[in-house]
């Protein structure tokens, strides 16, 4: 089996952090993971839902969407449609979901972070890029908090999270599925894990022929060690 990429089976593409990248949020940062640019940007904000006021918790929630030229043929704006996809609904709640499991909420106090990604150029796993990316956005954000004293970064920020896709293509189970891949992969599956190796959410469709346990664990271990580097990666980009 030869990967339309030329990489071997549990090879992620490139993958790169820049942090900064937006002058006005407290926290940001430009993740590539090869051809798939996600810009995050973490918020906050004095305020929490109505349903949480008074209640000595905060929240963190997230928001997602794709530029119009971010795929091949230009899309039209959800904004000007009036209302979000479902896909786009879904992605969202699945980063707001992974942002809050390993986050305190309790110690970041009556305060409400959005974390915003943003799809410059898509190529396959934007809602994998946007976790992992949304990490070091609101790593930042709570770093920026931290320093003026407004909560404490290592008793809010619990772990570590990130997310990669795996899928079976041509037979074979590989990481990080790019495009082509996963239009043509026989199973698709995306794993949000922590850095502790906590499990927050698997995502996983049989596209054809339904797939095996053995396959699934395969699968498993292949995102194991991908999140695993992707972690060490996150590391280093914050410096610890």
């Amino acid at each position: 089996m030869n990967r339309p990429s030329g990489r071997m089976p549990d090879q992620m593409r490139a993958v790169s952090f820049e942090r900064g990248i937006s002058k006005h949020a407290e926290g940001s940062c430009l993740i590539k993971f090869g051809d798939t640019h996600v810009l995050c940007t973490a918020s906050l904000e004095e305020r929490v839902p109505p349903w949480l006021r008074n209640s000595g918790r905060g929240w963190v929630t997230a928001e997602y969407g794709m530029l119009p030229r971010a795929t091949g043929d230009r899309m039209r704006r959800e904004a000007s449609s009036g209302k979000q996809g479902g896909r786009t609904l879904e992605i969202q709640r699945l980063i707001g979901r992974s942002m809050r499991a390993i986050v305190d909420l309790e110690a970041l106090g009556e305060r409400q972070i959005t974390v915003d990604c943003d799809v410059i150029q898509a190529d396959g796993g934007t809602r994998t890029a946007a976790i992992t990316g949304g990490w070091i956005a609101l790593h930042d954000c709570l770093d920026w908090m931290h320093s003026r004293q407004m909560a404490s970064k290592t008793r809010v920020l619990k772990d570590h999270v990130a997310a990669v896709s795996c899928g079976i293509y041509q037979g074979t189970p590989v990481t990080d599925l790019d495009y082509v891949e996963d239009s043509n992969a026989e199973t698709d599956a995306n794993f949000v894990m922590t850095g502790t190796g906590g499990i927050v959410e698997v995502q996983g469709t049989a596209e054809g022929a339904p797939f095996s346990r053995d396959e699934f664990n395969a699968l498993f271990g292949l995102a194991e060690n991908a999140v695993a580097d992707l972690v060490a990666m996150q590391k280093q980009a914050v410096g610890g």
